[in-house]
């Protein structure tokens, strides 16, 4: 028989919370727009980039990049790269005040409202860079990769502004016009869905993501499979939560999903399997926290290992990582005992009663001293137990007490203990059949001494 199935449901819900814990999520904006590879804007790359395809949807007639314009965007890069931001704007704001913006052409203009963007995001100022970028987009002429990317940039925008509709609306849009959305793209959009807690559309594009890493022999990241995690547990998929933590742990064998591995094992019934997981975050000495340490002791306890529970309890009860408690004390004494160690059972038991704010552990420390044979200490302990109050099943109480009573041949107390156990209907038969039995043992002690008395008359006759 298993003990302890009482204490699962707090294992149960601990752990459920673990899960629940929404993965954290980070919107990261980086693209060709926003640095090149020293940091800072880099004019002119999406030319480039456009000519490298050769089968563009459309041709566009982009105008030139005047040596002259160049110069002047080319001193403020020298600007950013110095993180000299005031100075930066300063030619900005010059190049496109009134004179100055009609003098420049379409792609002149994009290239200035792209630093304008880089200076504003490097700031923090998201408003700002948000709408330097619409303006980049809004530019007639200009390559299409350059209007594409800056597309991807806006939505990625306003989800670093948390503003997640229009981020979802904005990156929909870049997929009509994108050419091979990336995994990082359709991973985007399910962050999206998932702080909208659309989880079916969260999933869809995750699943996508994740796959398209898996197809390539890439591993995907991590974030992207805690969020995997969170919305198959959130569709009460146990198999395919499962599933993703045990990948998880293959490339990330963090704590976290060792813990969460043994508590979704549980949730599928399969036991073993539950220690297994949880007794492996053990050995690596992941479970450095009180519950933790408690819920492994209650999982061996489970699995009828109650010596190894107790090992568990007492090692961290000596290491100060578990708490020396009444509670635990108690479970620890119960493990010792299921594991026939009676000699440590019984102290930590003690310290578990004194502990208690009730007499409950008392009565069952009585019962534990009833085993050993030590009657008067089962005596006194369920007196204290009684006295303090607070027990689950007095009538039990009254039993043990009055079996410690008869074994000291303690008879009317004895009797008075069986007649209070005899009050609750659950024990009445048990107590009366106790009374029985004493009554007879008393009379069985009385004729055994008429024997011996008439057996003295005749040795003296």
């Amino acid at each position: 028989m298993k003990t302890f199935d009482s204490e699962k449901a707090p294992i149960a819900r601990w752990c459920r919370g673990a899960l629940l814990v929404a993965p954290v999520l980070a919107v990261q904006v980086a693209v060709t727009q926003l640095a090149g590879d020293a940091g800072a804007p880099v004019f002119g790359v999406a030319v480039a980039q456009e000519d490298s395809k050769p089968a563009e949807r459309e041709t566009r007639r982009t105008p030139a990049l005047r040596n002259k314009v160049y110069e002047q965007l080319s001193e403020v890069q020298t600007f950013i790269e110095a993180k000299q931001y005031n100075e930066a704007l300063e030619i900005l704001f010059k190049m496109e005040s009134a004179g100055g913006k009609r003098e420049l052409n379409s792609y002149e203009l994009a290239n200035l409202y792209n630093l304008f963007a880089f200076v504003y995001y490097s700031q923090e100022n998201y408003p700002k860079a948000l709408e330097a970028y619409r303006n980049v987009a809004a530019q007639p002429d200009i390559p299409l990769a350059m209007e594409i990317n800056t597309r991807y940039t806006i939505a990625q925008l306003y989800f670093v502004m948390e503003d997640w509709q229009r981020g979802i609306d904005a990156l929909k849009e870049w997929f009509r016009v994108a050419d091979n959305p990336s995994a990082q793209a359709y991973i985007l959009l399910g962050q999206g869905y998932y702080q909208l807690k659309d989880y079916d559309k969260a999933l869809d594009n995750t699943l996508i993501a994740v796959n398209m890493y898996k197809d390539k022999g890439k591993v995907p990241k991590e974030q992207w499979y805690s969020l995997l995690r969170f919305l198959y547990f959130e569709r009460n998929q146990v198999d395919k939560t499962i599933e993703t933590l045990e990948e998880m742990i293959v490339y990330y064998p963090k704590k976290q999903y060792w813990i969460q591995l043994s508590h979704m094992y549980g949730e599928s019934r399969n036991d073993a399997k539950q220690l297994a997981a949880m007794d492996t975050a053990y050995v690596q000495d992941f479970l450095d926290k009180d519950r933790e340490q408690v819920t492994m002791a209650y999982l061996y306890l489970n699995a009828e290992v109650p010596y190894k529970a107790a090992k568990v309890l007492d090692t961290g009860i000596k290491a100060d990582t578990v708490e020396a408690s009444s509670k635990t004390l108690e479970i620890l004494g119960n493990a010792w005992r299921q594991a026939q160690e009676l000699e440590k059972s019984i102290p930590v038991m003690e310290q578990a009663a004194a502990k208690s704010d009730d007499g409950e552990l008392y009565c069952r420390l009585g019962s534990v001293y009833l085993d050993k044979e030590e009657f008067r200490k089962a005596v006194d302990a369920n007196k204290k137990g009684l006295a303090r109050g607070g027990v689950k099943r007095p009538d039990q109480c009254h039993l043990v007490k009055g079996m410690a009573h008869f074994n000291l041949d303690q008879y009317d107390s004895a009797r008075s203990a069986f007649r209070e156990a005899a009050k609750d209907e659950r024990s009445k038969e048990y107590a009366d059949q106790w009374m029985k039995y004493m009554n007879n043992e008393i009379a069985r002690q009385k004729e055994l001494e008429k024997d011996i008395d008439v057996a003295s008359l005749d040795l003296r006759g």
